[in-house]
């Protein structure tokens, strides 16, 4: 369902994937809001692409806290929200060979002094999880806390929370032209003519272009391409195959249903926004990694996909007003996080932006490392 576009607004969402859904839908019971996304449905690029797990250490010690901060909400959601979690029990391994047994004590060392619950495996622990695995594979980290994260079902709980509490949807709907004026901007969305008091800028790959037409200077907001394959194979690999993470940032897999598994090869080639596609090379190259990790004969290439996962120049998430525009706000460069944080962004930037914040610990977060203005 998408509405029409009213004369004006307190505040235009360019962007309706996770990021704009979910600050809609924290916005939206006290602000008048636009959700505005160019494509013919919300979601179509990064979030709808997501093979999105929460695994607390993913994204690096500067993002753990949100991610802590978001768990409550993806396992537990108020009744209102939804009527049950978001997240299904995965488990996580990290893994090495033995000259990455450093590697695997350091970061295990790292996060454990966070909080994180860590247990140290040897090779027969890891080959108890990992059958088939091969030998020189014995280094690992195990993490019973990552779960699936059913995104389209979380996807749609922000959708619906915002368009409850009265926040309006319009898809096909590029942002054309913005204007600054008196008490805030001028736009034109997808040729309608609105008057909006703040834009947050939630446009994903695209949020550098976004900024651009408003005349604001571009953050340096980087698209990577990265590749996803479905396998199916010879042998009766579990489904609740613990997803499983390469040290040194190679691979990653994890079971999909009995006999197959998602594979990707941690991929990130830098790339202009668009609609992306998988290229065979690099769905060679996971195979590759794959079968140099374990001897699963595969049966079939059942899917292939990619998706954009967009960079802020250090490779943390960047909300808040612009730095020299505070009528501009950005919620953009979340990687491959976006998702597993989207509760404690969406909420740390409502409060910047008038809202309440919810109880919990999202209230304990300092937003100021993610501000925009720690660039230029």
């Amino acid at each position: 369902m998408t509405d029409k576009p009213p004369s004006a607004v307190d505040v235009l969402i360019v962007g309706a994937g996770i990021a704009g859904a979910s600050l809609a839908a924290a916005l939206a019971p006290s602000r008048r809001i636009l959700l505005v996304e160019a494509e013919h449905m919300p979601g179509y690029h990064a979030t709808g692409r997501s093979a999105a797990f929460w695994h607390e250490t993913y994204g690096g010690a500067e993002v753990q806290p949100l991610s802590i901060a978001s768990f409550a909400t993806l396992n537990d959601p108020d009744t209102e929200f939804s009527d049950r979690g978001f997240l299904s029990p995965r488990a996580a391994l990290t893994l090495g060979r033995r000259a990455d047994a450093a590697a695997i004590d350091a970061y295990m060392a790292e996060f454990s002094a966070n909080g994180v619950n860590m247990s140290r495996m040897n090779a027969a622990n890891i080959a108890a999880h990992v059958p088939g695995i091969r030998p020189e594979w014995s280094e690992a980290t195990y993490e019973a806390a990552c779960s699936d994260i059913d995104v389209g079902r979380l996807h749609a709980a922000y959708l619906r929370a915002a368009r409850r509490a009265g926040a309006l949807l319009t898809t096909r709907a590029p942002l054309r032209s913005a204007r600054r004026v008196r008490g805030g901007w001028h736009v034109d969305i997808g040729g309608e003519a609105i008057h909006a008091g703040l834009i947050v800028n939630a446009a994903g790959a695209w949020a550098d272009d976004v900024a651009r037409l408003c005349g604001i200077a571009p953050i340096g907001i980087q698209p990577y391409r990265r590749t996803v394959v479905q396998l199916r194979l010879d042998v009766p690999v579990p489904a609740a195959l613990p997803l499983i993470v390469d040290i040194g940032g190679d691979f990653y897999f994890k079971g999909e249903s009995e006999g197959r598994i998602w594979l990707s090869p941690h991929d990130e080639t830098p790339m202009a926004p668009h609609d992306v596609a998988p290229e065979e090379f690099d769905v060679a190259v996971a195979i590759e990694r794959l079968q140099g990790v374990v001897d699963w004969p595969i049966a079939a290439v059942e899917r292939k996909w990619a998706g954009l996962r967009s960079f802020a120049p250090d490779r943390i998430p960047v909300f808040g007003p612009d730095k020299n525009e505070a009528a501009f706000v950005w919620c953009a460069g979340q990687g491959g996080v976006g998702i597993q944080t989207s509760p404690a962004i969406s909420a740390l930037l409502a409060a910047q932006l008038g809202a309440p914040l919810p109880p919990g610990g999202i209230g304990g977060i300092d937003p100021s490392a993610f501000a925009p203005s720690r660039f230029g």
